[in-house]
């Protein structure tokens, strides 16, 4: 359930944001010069570590009826823990290994079943509507979790500017494939580039994000930059990162996932605490920063918005 937060509560009583920051930037060691731009100012200077090429503000109001009243992770957590097989396996290694993605200029191409197909660059889809910050849980399939401060905007509001066919039912999302950028896609672990899909009423569902910052700042490379996907009440690996493309299709199209391991990886990925992956138990969860596993929650604390969604489906068997 999402309970709202009163709009007056100073960003520093819920977290400690700056400390966070300030330990960014001494570890980066960099020398930044500022360069004011549309919402925020730009900072920019090179990273030892692999944060995003460029350090800038994304301040965004919060949007307080679709964010958790829970304690964010820390900043460290958010950008230091992530999966995203491009740059490594290791938990680690996109934070240390991201530094190769160039995120200026970038374009997503949007495509398919639409009346008002384009390609549109990163600094018009910053524009394109109002940023919102939201707070929310976020939930892997290995049975651990964060909530996250994300900054962006409901997918809806692309959706009604490309003007979607009645052809289309769904809608893929394709990650870059650049092995120059992306050294993680010379391995075989999956095939290449990464796909992800949603059906179309998921897809518009306002809770579906389409983010492009996190914790006031546009987003690190590891996290996803400059455009990923957030859907808070299905497992991690649906929120696909650094799309490059938007596909509105009439079938249900291919996703990595379901395809490199149908019977562990279903194509709804719902958090559905009573089927569990093959190798581990849904039904608990590991919150990164705390010792003890907390109870997991059917679609991750978000039923009561989405679960209409899957009225008359059996989710044992569309997992």
């Amino acid at each position: 359930m999402l309970i709202k937060q009163p709009p007056d509560v100073p960003e520093s009583e819920v977290t400690p944001r700056d400390h966070f920051l300030n330990r960014r930037r001494f570890l980066a060691g960099t020398t930044m010069a500022g360069l004011s731009l549309g919402a925020g100012a730009y900072l920019f200077g090179k990273s030892k570590n692999s944060q995003a090429e460029s350090i800038q503000k994304l301040v965004a109001p919060r949007h307080a009826e679709f964010s958790v009243d829970e304690k964010p992770n820390s900043y460290k957590d958010v950008t230091t823990y992530n999966n995203f097989y491009e740059f490594g396996l290791g938990k680690d290694q996109p934070a240390e290994n991201a530094h190769t993605l160039k995120t200026r200029p970038w374009t997503v191409r949007i495509e398919g079943e639409v009346a008002k197909g384009r390609t549109i660059g990163i600094e018009e889809l910053l524009k394109l509507a109002p940023l919102e910050e939201r707070v929310y849980r976020f939930r892997c399939v290995e049975a651990w979790s964060m909530v996250i401060p994300w900054i962006g905007f409901s997918f809806a509001e692309l959706a009604k500017i490309v003007q979607p066919t009645s052809r289309a039912k769904f809608v893929q999302f394709v990650t870059l494939k650049d092995t120059a950028q992306m050294p993680g896609q010379k391995s075989w672990v999956l095939d290449w580039p990464y796909l992800e899909a949603l059906r179309m009423d998921e897809a518009i569902h306002p809770l579906t994000l389409l983010c492009l910052g996190v914790y006031g700042e546009v987003l690190p490379n590891q996290n996803g930059a400059p455009v990923r996907l957030i859907v808070p009440w299905k497992y991690g690996f649906k929120s696909i990162k650094s799309i490059v493309a938007i596909r509105f299709t009439e079938e249900q199209p291919t996703t990595t996932w379901a395809k490199q391991g149908p019977s562990e990886y279903g194509f709804y990925a719902n958090v559905n605490p009573e089927v569990d992956h093959p190798r581990w138990t849904q039904a608990s969860e590991r919150r990164i920063g705390e010792l003890r596993r907390r109870k997991t929650l059917p679609f991750n604390g978000y039923a009561e918005q989405v679960a209409k969604l899957y009225q008359g489906m059996d989710l044992r068997r569309f997992f």
